[in-house]
């Protein structure tokens, strides 16, 4: 018996072994799980890709409508539905390529290639590449087109703002298919893409607040120096016409902000509606906050301070809602009501320029504050790959506030060239006429109100 054991004892490590070695390599040559097109995940994007296209029309349509005079309405409506209608056709024909697609050599981490023009290459059960988590089950490759499409629709829209009253509709136009090219193409390249230097530095810029609103924010103030004030601005300010549509726009806005942010994380799962969570939270802070600064400073807290704070709190909180938790939403969210009515109600004022709107003092202003916080508030709690400053990795602030300033430098210069080529070849500035008459009737021969009998 001893000797059987003994026996059966030299003899297992060679039996063993073996069998050890075919089971590693075994273990080592089974493939990784292919990706693969997930319902759930499909229909979730679908929905929050049509969110995000209420955003621009009739969300942002109707809140900036509202805030110009009755004899602009109209003026307002049409470039928010034409640039819905060209950039979508810019976006399929290259744009899509230029911002997510490769190029090679110098080019690459600064721009995409043409391999995906006119969606070349896509087929309608090809799963995209992109994709947030480590997760298998991701969306299909033409849904991912579209929901970036609706990105890329809203933010020269959101320039509107700083030029509203007082721009020709040609040169808007021009200007505008132009910036989608030359400013707004390359800068989601850098942050979003694989390719991107920004991307590849660590820069996190959840849904759109580098991309997007400080992108279309600076934009906004140069395009506001550039084009002068409006007529007798600083003797007669003007008021907004329909505050109720004002906050229709706001509502339509918040609402359809879930699919921006919710839907930035790709995938009907935990961090979605973590981002929910946040992007609901900030904004309800930030309209609140500056409800109260509207009591204590003005004396009313007045409906369309409301509206514009929570549409700050929206823009801060871009950047950081797949990243923070409910006290950096929080935090965010009074931060960045606090800054922007200080450039509302102050600084805009004291200097002199005219943003209509206020694209500058809260996109502009509410970008910067969301991507500077996510650097300062990202915490592992959340994603455990990504944290800021206040959990323990002070190198993504330094990250964030390079990609930050990159954005300000490449936008504001940009911007400026664009504005100098197609004022030169085409003319931006409306006549006195044409603003005193007001652009429904000079540039479109139409009335928002008919007049009574």
């Amino acid at each position: 018996m001893k000797s059987k054991l003994k026996y059966i004892g030299l003899a297992l490590p060679g039996l063993i072994a073996p069998t050890l070695l075919f089971a590693q390599e075994t273990a080592t040559a089974v493939p990784e799980p292919v990706p693969f097109i997930d319902s759930g995940n499909t229909a979730w994007m679908i929905v929050a890709t049509a969110l995000v296209m209420l955003m621009t029309i009739p969300g942002l349509a109707l809140f900036y409508g509202g805030l110009v005079r009755q004899k602009n309405i109209l003026n307002i409506l049409m470039q928010c539905f034409i640039l819905t209608a060209v950039i979508t056709l810019e976006w399929v024909f290259f744009g899509y390529s230029l911002s997510f697609g490769s190029s090679t050599g110098a080019l690459a981490p600064f721009i995409g290639g043409f391999d995906w023009a006119f969606l070349n290459g896509i087929g309608i059960n090809d799963v995209s590449p992109y994709y947030i988590s480590q997760a298998t089950a991701r969306i299909p490759h033409l849904l991912f087109v579209l929901f970036q499409c609706m990105f890329a629709v809203i933010t020269p829209a959101l320039i509107i703002g700083a030029y509203a009253e007082r721009i020709k509709f040609r040169g808007f136009l021009i200007f505008s298919v132009l910036w989608a090219i030359f400013v707004y193409n390359p800068v989601a390249h850098w942050v979003w893409s694989a390719d991107g230097w920004l991307y590849k530095m660590g820069a996190l810029d959840f849904a759109g607040g580098t991309v997007v609103h400080i992108n279309a924010g600076i934009a906004a103030l140069v395009m506001t120096l550039m084009i002068g004030t409006r007529r007798n601005y600083n003797n007669h300010p003007t008021a907004p016409h329909n505050i109720p549509l004002v906050v229709i726009g706001a509502a339509l806005l918040w609402f359809g902000w879930f699919g921006f942010n919710a839907g930035s994380g790709l995938a009907a799962d935990g961090l979605a509606i973590s981002a929910f969570l946040s992007t609901h939270l900030a904004t309800a802070t930030a309209a609140f906050t500056w409800a109260l600064l509207d009591w204590s400073i003005n004396r009313k807290p007045t409906v369309i301070g409301i509206c514009t704070g929570a549409v700050a709190g929206l823009v801060a909180i871009t950047p950081a809602a797949g990243f923070v938790g409910v006290l950096g939403a929080v935090v965010i969210g009074v931060l960045v009501a606090v800054a922007c009515f200080f450039m509302v109600s102050v600084v805009k004022h004291k200097f002199g320029y005219d943003d209509s709107l206020d694209a500058f003092g809260v996109h502009g202003i509410g970008g910067i504050i969301g991507a500077l916080a996510t650097g300062l508030l990202a915490t592992p709690a959340i994603q455990s790959s990504y944290s800021g400053l206040f959990y323990g990795n002070p190198k993504q602030l330094w990250i964030q506030l390079i990609a930050t300033v990159s954005t300000i430098v490449f936008s504001g210069v940009m911007t400026f060239v664009l504005f100098k080529i197609v004022d030169k070849l085409f003319g931006i500035r409306a006549n006195q006429k044409e603003e005193i008459a007001g652009l429904d009737i000079s540039q479109h021969n139409e009335m928002a109100y008919a007049e009574n009998d």
